[in-house]
């Protein structure tokens, strides 16, 4: 069992043997797991090239860390619990000890199908129990999982499935969200037409839509695991063997492909869970992202189940049948650890506060938030209405190319202070640098924020393009990984996270982040959200553009817009008032739920040509409506 920090001492004691002993702190942890054979060295790396090998000659399967060991010692203990779209339909409950039948089955299917150690298995399903049991499947035998999140177009889809080469893909008949239902299978259909390297697809039966068959590729995932067997002896893998390939979209070019391995992204995972959640036996722990993203691989799956938890899979959307669901399943399960997006904190912040007050929350012991950072009002919105005052909120930091939160108070440990992650986890070793690359040394400093040492879960590359990762990551401040944003360090040493380096704008000589002007925008109670982005400007050399969207456009707009900057002024700084505001209905987004400010800047500065593949987006139709109300 993972050591929890128990205090503020502690924490210090245990970050001070970290960065002093990394090897030996990392290996006291890594014990703590079943290895088929022991590591022959714990870490070797030349960041200069990016090369990164953690328990190196280790010999270990992650599902016999998840399942197995679980399933002897706690068989009927909640592994996973599944919360379907529709609070009237019958939720599941999945023991460890029948994840580990299911997950077997599922891995002697594959099996069936020629999938080998090493092959990549796309999963295309929505969240249902499915989705993690094909991602433990997959791992079970050695076949490296690549999940795409299922909203992605079909021309998404497709560019993921041809740059891994994926043999199988796993999908269902369809997606349910909300009062809509998804057509998954025709989707794949379109994605996989004319891919010579898919050989066959699985379909799960979940939405009871009729779909076309194609009886030489297509297959019903069910009547295979009915006949499948209920034992598969787990694939012994490397240490550094890859376990997943997950796709994060670049600045430029194709999506890149990164590729995490078994030994040290299951210890780090494992690790950080345990840390940033502070978990106990019995508790029920509830992350609301999608397992399409790393939040959910690392801590839907992976780190919930290597610690024994029990982790709660949601299929639905905060706004179905109403804006209190979130609130209702907390209340329903007794949920102790609610892990959220402040995208979905600011929205239900936005609804009448008895949706919030009508259910019982006092279940939660944490409340945390990961995708982007919070700002204050949310922060303070979220504090009062659900954590009651008494819920540690563990404002989380990390990308999907470091495998895990690498930013986070440690609850009931650090204190907190709004918008600010506050300090690293032990073992990871922030640095501010200048543009020159030196470190900045000192507090109440900012710069752009990187790592000077490996830490386990770190990316090993990127999938068939390891050139392509030193230029990305490892090539602006060499012998450091250079995360892209830049960060703040107070008095007190705690980071904030102030954006994309690309969207720190100099106006008139003044570096400003855009996260604390977006923030001041967003303390206005008319305001949903917003984003700030660069635009030429003749004397100032760049001037601020924002883009707010608000709920209730009959105000006077010009009027709003001074209100706005009064805000920002008194917020920031007069110096960060923004020239033009234009107000919008929505704001373009990932699936994740992140802001594409590379197509509001394109819309700023009227480059209406270049914006790229929108249909990926969450909401595509509201570039259109951007694009008009600019014109």
């Amino acid at each position: 069992m993972i050591q929890r920090i128990t205090d503020l001492r502690d924490y210090f004691k245990q970050y001070d043997k970290s960065i002093q002993e990394p090897e030996k702190f990392w290996a006291k942890i890594a014990k703590t797991f079943t290895w088929q054979k022991k590591w022959d060295k714990v870490l070797k790396y030349n960041l200069h090239q990016a090369e990164v090998n953690w328990f190196v000659g280790g010999k270990l399967n992650i599902t016999e860390n998840c399942i197995d060991r679980h399933a002897a010692d706690t068989p009927d203990k909640v592994a996973l619990l599944f919360e379907p779209n529709n609070p009237n339909d019958a939720p599941t409950k999945i023991t460890y000890f029948e994840l580990y039948e299911q997950v077997n089955q599922l891995a002697n299917v594959l099996k069936a199908q020629g999938v080998q150690k090493g092959d990549r298995v796309c999963i295309y399903l929505p969240m249902i129990s499915q989705l993690p049991i094909s991602v433990l499947a997959c791992a079970r035998i050695g076949a490296i999982h690549s999940v795409v999140f299922a909203g992605f177009s079909a021309s998404a889809l497709r560019s993921r499935i041809e740059d891994a080469a994926c043999k199988i893909v796993i999908t269902a008949d369809g997606g349910k969200r909300g009062d809509k239902v998804i057509d998954l299978k025709n989707i794949v259909d379109n994605a996989v037409n004319d891919v010579s390297c898919v050989e066959c697809v699985l379909v799960v039966k979940h939405t009871q839509t009729k779909v076309a068959m194609d009886e030489l590729r297509d297959k019903w995932l069910e009547p295979l695991i009915d006949r499948a067997a209920k034992t598969c002896e787990p694939e012994m893998m490397d240490a550094e063997d890859p376990l997943f390939i997950l796709y994060t979209s670049g600045s430029t070019g194709k999506p890149k492909g990164m590729v995490h391995t078994c030994g040290g992204y299951m210890v780090y995972a494992a690790y950080s869970f345990q840390q940033v959640f502070q978990y106990e036996e019995n508790d029920i722990y509830w992350c609301s992202a999608d397992v399409g993203w790393i939040t959910g691989h690392s801590y839907i799956i992976y780190g919930p189940l290597l610690n024994g938890a029990t982790s709660l899979l949601f299929e639905g959307v905060p706004s179905f049948p109403d804006y209190g669901r979130f609130w209702q399943v907390i209340e329903k399960y007794g949920v102790n650890q609610f892990y959220t997006a402040p995208t979905a904190i600011r929205v239900l912040a936005k609804q009448p506060s008895e949706l919030v007050e009508k259910y019982d929350l006092s279940s939660l012991k944490v409340i945390g938030t990961v995708g982007e950072p919070i700002n204050e009002e949310a922060w303070h919105w979220y504090d009062k209405h659900v954590g009651k005052g008494k819920c540690p909120i563990v404002d989380t930091w990390f990308q999907t190319e470091t495998g895990g939160i690498m930013i986070s108070p440690i609850p009931y440990s650090t204190p907190t202070k709004p918008t600010f992650a506050t300090w690293p986890l032990p073992g990871v070793q922030l640095v501010l640098m200048d543009p020159e690359g030196n470190e900045i040394q000192g507090k109440s400093v900012d710069g752009n924020l990187c790592i000077s040492f490996p830490w386990p879960s770190m990316a090993r590359t990127i999938w068939g393009d390891h050139q392509r990762y030193i230029d990305t990551y490892f090539s602006a401040y060499p012998g450091y990984y250079f995360t892209g944003d830049g960060s703040l360090r107070d008095q007190e040493g705690y980071y904030r996270i102030t954006g994309r380096v690309d969207d720190v704008i100099i106006v008139s000589g003044h570096n400003l982040g855009t996260a604390p002007i977006e923030d001041a925008i967003n303390e206005h109670p008319l305001v949903i959200e917003s984003a700030v982005v660069g635009v030429p400007h003749d004397i100032k050399g760049n001037a601020l553009y924002g883009f707010v969207t608000i709920n209730d456009h009959s105000q006077d707009k010009e009027q709003l817009t001074n209100e706005l900057n009064a805000y920002i002024s008194e917020r920031v700084g007069p110096i960060a008032k923004v020239d033009y505001i234009q107000f919008t209905n929505g704001l373009p987004k990932t699936r994740s739920g992140k802001i594409m400010r590379r197509i509001l800047r394109k819309v700023a500065t009227g480059d209406l040509n270049q914006l790229g593949d929108t249909s990926t987006l969450l909401n595509p139709e509201c570039v259109e409506d951007i694009i008009k109300g600019k014109l």
